[in-house]
């Protein structure tokens, strides 16, 4: 066992893995493991320059586009999005200087405000447990020089990315509101950029990667993320009751629907499940930005007659760290259905 490891990941993942203590939970081990796809899906690539075009049947049919996928698929990609090839060369090769520091400076140092996370802290099975580490930065913190100490290119790169990212989550959100017969604004008031994330991921190479997930399966806890990767991939989402795995475009960002806008649009929008499979022999990064409102902030639904009832953002986030802690993983948005079944 390697426990010099950076992050000691195969000794925390150790400390859950010893045989199963019965036949059922053998059985949903490998039931869950075995969902790994080979075959790659094709996610609607959606050019964002139309939006901009004089032509107004352009601009309704890439306005149309958007919201088809976010019903069908929760997810698409974007091209011509705005965001320099400079900035998307720069930010990863920052992120990488700071993956590549000690794991006891990244873990006890207070690096980033503290905001480190590694492995899963809250799992009792391996189908629990994430082969990654990450840094989960609120916005508001990137302008704080003390957080970035030893690392202030990083601090100036985030800012441009955060900003410019902010610019493009908002823009599609409007299109997405504006498709439901609402405001290109409303979400202007609903999310002020300060509420906001960026989580910047590593996923070390894993000798173990036919046992554990990079990232388990999960939804999104917010209105919606756009992701950069880099060419690895390892991404997979459910469509159609079934995994497909989602091929690497270095020239699109990826665009899915987060939790609170599939209770905003009263289940128009879909917000979906996905998960990265472990790589054996390769690392792997990316960065995501998670567009997300104050935590007082009433979630509600833009239409009559909603399946949810009102919550607030605060309460969505408490009651998903309930039941993580108490089951190992997220429930969402059925804990909020007007008649729940949880």
């Amino acid at each position: 066992m390697n426990q010099s490891m950076n992050p000691p990941l195969q000794c925390s993942y150790a400390a859950i893995s010893s045989p199963p203590s019965n036949t059922l939970q053998s059985g949903e081990m490998r039931k869950s493991m075995s969902m790994s796809v080979e075959e790659y899906c094709h996610l609607p690539l959606i050019d964002l320059h139309h939006l901009r075009s004089d032509d107004e049947k352009e601009r309704f049919a890439c306005r149309s586009a958007i919201s088809r996928a976010s019903s069908d698929w929760g997810f698409f990609q974007v091209v011509n999005h705005g965001i320099s090839t400079e900035l998307l060369k720069n930010m990863p090769r920052e992120q990488g200087k700071l993956f590549q520091t000690p794991f006891e400076r990244k873990a006890t140092n207070g690096l980033l405000n503290n905001s480190y996370r590694w492995g899963s802290p809250t799992a009792t099975s391996p189908t629990q447990f994430s082969w990654s580490e990450s840094f989960h930065i609120p916005l508001s913190q990137i302008s704080q020089q003390p957080c970035f100490t030893g690392f202030t290119s990083l601090r100036e790169v985030m800012m441009d990315f955060s900003a410019s990212m902010s610019k493009l989550a908002k823009l599609l959100a409007g299109v997405l509101a504006e498709n439901l017969g609402h405001s290109t604004a409303v979400f202007e008031d609903k999310c002020h950029e300060s509420n906001s994330f960026l989580r910047l991921n590593h996923y070390p190479p894993c000798p173990i990667s036919s046992e554990v997930f990079g990232l388990v399966p999960h939804t999104d806890s917010d209105f919606l993320t756009i992701l950069y990767q880099d060419e690895v991939g390892g991404l997979q989402l459910m469509k159609d009751s079934k995994w497909v795995a989602v091929e690497p475009n270095q020239d699109a960002l990826i665009v899915n629907i987060g939790d609170l806008f599939q209770a905003w649009s009263n289940d128009v929008y879909k917000s979906v499940e996905h998960k990265v499979m472990a790589n054996r022999t390769k690392e792997r990064y990316s960065i995501a930005y998670f567009l997300c409102p104050s935590y007082d902030t009433l979630i509600g639904s833009c239409k009559e007659s909603s399946i949810y009832r009102d919550f607030t953002f605060g309460e969505f986030r408490k009651q998903v760290q309930e039941d993580v802690k108490k089951t190992g993983h997220k429930v969402g948005l059925p804990r909020f259905l007007l008649q729940n079944t949880c």
